[in-house]
């Protein structure tokens, strides 16, 4: 088996880090930075996030499973006292009681950027946010390819079903089954007036749809791609569509998402 593991940088995650390739060593398995077949992320969520676009070339042959530091998170199945056991599920089947794992994979957001400068692509597992750097946005937002509401406020959020359950959520949006291929359109404070009116509350599209941005002013804007910022000034439009390819995480061991979910929020 071909892996790789990307850990968060502390003291920890080192630790854990080092602790796994030993026992990999062990059982055979090689270290592959290049083609790997299992990334391992040692860390936090935003680990995952991090180990996601390290890789989102090869996004399609890599199962990705995550070891957390702190307590679970909804891309980490496994915690630090726990290498030994994943380390023996990887190896195979000794026993028929030993389940077979399960690869579940997750929807993606495409997101196309126009400048006046040009134009870019772009992946996202948890969300795209558009925001404005000097003040309020200014933007129209098209529903295929039709003109839906006038949008002046803070900025616009569109999060995948894994990613509703993050900055979307605290936004007011709902949390999706990342069974579900769509994508959610979420205002963060919007302004509502004569001029500028929005539906006031999140949208859904399903992944035969798509939507635009339009800036409708001239206007220093900052687009982050899950944790990664990019400074635009001149944007012409952003188009967002669920993305053909996937994001796959192995399980070793059922973990519903709605076990996440209560774990993360309710206790």
């Amino acid at each position: 088996m071909r892996y790789y593991v990307l850990d968060r940088g502390d003291q920890l995650s080192v630790e854990l880090s080092e602790q796994f390739h030993k026992l990999a060593a062990e059982n055979g398995f090689k270290m592959d930075a290049e083609s790997p077949e299992i990334v391992i992320s040692i860390g936090g969520d935003g680990t995952m996030l991090h180990a996601f676009h390290t890789f989102i070339d090869r996004i399609p042959s890599i199962a990705f499973v995550g070891i957390h530091t702190g307590h679970l998170g909804f891309y980490a199945d496994w915690k630090a006292n726990e290498i030994p056991e994943l380390i023996q599920l990887m190896v195979g089947h000794k026993t028929p009681e030993q389940p077979r794992p399960r690869i579940v994979n997750y929807p993606l957001i495409d997101i196309q950027v126009q400048k006046k400068s040009g134009t870019s692509s772009y992946i996202c597992v948890n969300e795209f946010t558009l925001k404005g750097v000097d003040g309020t946005v200014v933007a129209q937002v098209d529903i295929n390819d039709q003109q839906f509401e006038m949008f002046r406020g803070d900025g616009i959020c569109i999060s995948t079903p894994a990613g509703s359950t993050a900055y979307n959520k605290s936004l007011g949006g709902a949390i999706i089954h990342p069974s579900i291929e769509a994508l959610q359109i979420t205002e963060i404070a919007s302004i509502n007036n004569r001029v500028f009116r929005t539906a006031g509350s999140p949208l859904v599209l399903p992944k035969h749809h798509h939507c635009d941005i339009y800036s409708r002013k001239d206007q220093r804007l900052l687009l982050t791609i899950d944790h990664i910022n990019h400074p635009v000034d001149d944007l012409i439009s952003v188009r967002c569509q669920v993305a053909k390819q996937k994001v796959s995480f192995i399980r070793y061991r059922p973990f519903p998402f709605w076990n996440r979910v209560r774990n993360a929020f309710l206790g």
